[in-house]
C-alpha cells in the first residue's frame, strides 16, 4: 500500500499499520545551515520552534510527513545575538558552545521576574489573541494541510514557563510550602497557553503538541502525587478546552527523561501521543507493552547518544529496533528526540532519512 504523508501520520497515530513509519524532525539553526548547504538551498535563518513563516524547504527536502508551527511562550532560538528580555519580562543570555562542526548558540533564562514576592501585578502576560500571532499557522494549514499532517506546538506549557517566571528552586519549594503562591503562577501560565492552544485548534491543526520536561535520567523530578495535585487538573482543563473546539484532535505531550510513573496520569488527562521517548532513560519495548494500547509514540532516535556519537550503521540499527518495538503494528511517528544538534555528523542524519526508502509495513504487534 502507498500512503500520502498526511494519511501515513493519521494511520500511525491511530495505532494501525502503515507503509512505513512517518517521519518528522527539527534542527538547531546551525545544523539547519549545514543541511541547507548539502541540499543546495538558499541560506536563511531557521528557528526550530517555527513562530514565523520560512517555507519548510528543509522538511520537504528530507521527506517529512508532519510539519509543525509554534505559538505561545518564545524560548531558546530567538532572533537575538545579545542578551534580551522577552514578552513576559524574563531576561535571557546567549551562550556559545563549540563542536567539531563549528560554534553554536543557546539562549537560557538569566532572571526570573517573580523570584521575590509572588506579585502577579508585576507580570504583564502577552496577548494570546494579538493580531498576526497565528499568521504562519494559518498559512501552513492553507498550503500544506491537504498533503501533510499539521502540528501546533505549545511547548513549555505550564511547569517550565512557571519556573522561568518564579525560579526553578523557588517553584519547587512553593509546591510544598506555599501552595497558594504556586497555584497563582500556574494558573496564570495555564490560562495563557490554554487560549493559545484553543486558537491553534480553531485554525485547523491536526495535533496540539504540549510539553514540560518532567524527567531526569532515572526518575521524574516530582512525585506522581505532586504532579496529580498541581498539574494534572490544569493539563486536563487545557485539553478539554481544545477538544471542545475540535473533538478529534490529537494531543501529544513532550517530556524528556524517565517518566514511567507519570505516564498513567498523562493518559488520564487526555494525552494520545508521548514524545520524545528518550531511550537512554526508558525502554521502548516496555513502553509499548505497558502503554501501547492507549498511547502512540513520537520520537526515539537519540540525539544524546546515537545521532552525534554513532555511525550510519548504528543509526540504521536503532531505526530497526524502534520500528520493531514502538512501531509494531503502527503507533510510531519516527523523530529525533530533540532538535538535531550541531554536533551531529551529517552522514548520520542522512542515514536516518535513508531508512525511509525501505517502504515496508511495520511488523504486527
Amino acid at each position: 500500500m502507498s500512503m500520502t504523508a498526511r494519511e501515513r501520520v493519521q494511520t500511525a497515530l491511530d495505532r494501525e499499520p502503515t507503509d512505513r513509519p512517518p517521519f518528522q524532525a527539527t534542527f538547531t539553526p546551525e545544523f539547519a545551515d549545514r543541511l541547507r548547504t548539502h541540499f543546495g538551498l538558499l541560506a536563511q535563518f531557521t528557528e526550530p520552534h517555527h513562530r514565523k513563516w520560512y517555507g519548510y524547504d528543509l522538511e520537504l527536502a528530507t521527506g517529512q510527513d508532519a510539519l509543525q508551527a509554534g505559538a505561545g511562550w518564545v524560548t531558546n532560538y530567538y532572533l537575538h545575538d545579545a542578551p534580551f528580555t522577552d514578552d513576559w519580562g524574563i531576561d535571557w543570555v546567549v551562550e556559545r558552545y563549540e563542536t567539531p562542526y563549528g560554534s553554536g548558540y543557546y539562549t537560557n533564562p538569566d532572571s526570573h521576574p517573580l523570584a521575590g514576592e509572588v506579585d502577579l501585578s508585576a507580570i504583564r502576560a502577552p496577548d494570546p489573541d494579538r493580531p498576526g500571532a497565528y499568521d504562519h499557522v494559518e498559512r501552513l494549514v492553507r498550503e500544506y494541510g491537504s498533503s501533510h499532517y499539521i502540528i501546533g506546538r505549545v511547548h513549555c506549557t505550564i511547569f517550565e514557563l512557571a519556573w522561568a517566571l518564579r525560579g526553578f528552586e523557588n517553584l519547587l519549594v512553593d509546591l510544598m510550602a506555599e501552595p497558594e503562591a504556586a497555584c497563582a503562577v500556574l494558573d496564570l501560565v495555564a490560562g495563557y497557553h490554554t487560549k493559545v492552544a484553543v486558537n491553534l485548534a480553531q485554525r485547523g491543526v491536526d495535533m496540539i503538541w504540549l510539553g514540560d520536561d518532567w524527567g531526569a535520567q532515572t526518575n521524574s523530578i516530582v512525585s506522581p502525587q505532586t504532579w496529580d495535585e498541581f498539574f494534572a487538573p490544569r493539563y486536563a482543563a487545557l485539553i478539554q478546552a481544545v477538544r471542545a473546539v475540535k473533538p478529534d484532535i490529537k494531543i501529544a505531550f513532550h517530556t524528556d527523561g524517565c517518566v514511567y510513573n507519570i505516564i498513567p496520569g498523562l493518559i488520564e488527562v487526555g494525552v494520545d501521543v508521548l514524545n520524545p521517548i528518550q531511550t537512554e532513560c526508558m525502554d521502548p519495548a516496555v513502553l509499548k507493552q505497558r502503554f501501547g494500547d492507549k498511547l502512540s509514540f513520537f520520537g526515539g532516535v537519540a540525539v544524546q547518544s546515537t545521532l552525534p556519537l554513532g555511525t550510519p550503521a548504528d543509526i540504521r540499527k536503532e531505526f530497526d529496533w524502534l520500528h520493531s518495538t514502538l512501531g509494531a503494528g503502527g503507533g510510531w511517528l519516527c523523530a529525533p528526540t530533540h532538535h538535531v544538534q550541531l554536533d551531529t555528523p551529517l552522514e548520520n542524519f542522512l542515514a536516518l532519512v535513508d531508512c525511509f526508502t525501505r517502504t515496508r509495513p511495520a511488523p504486527r504487534g
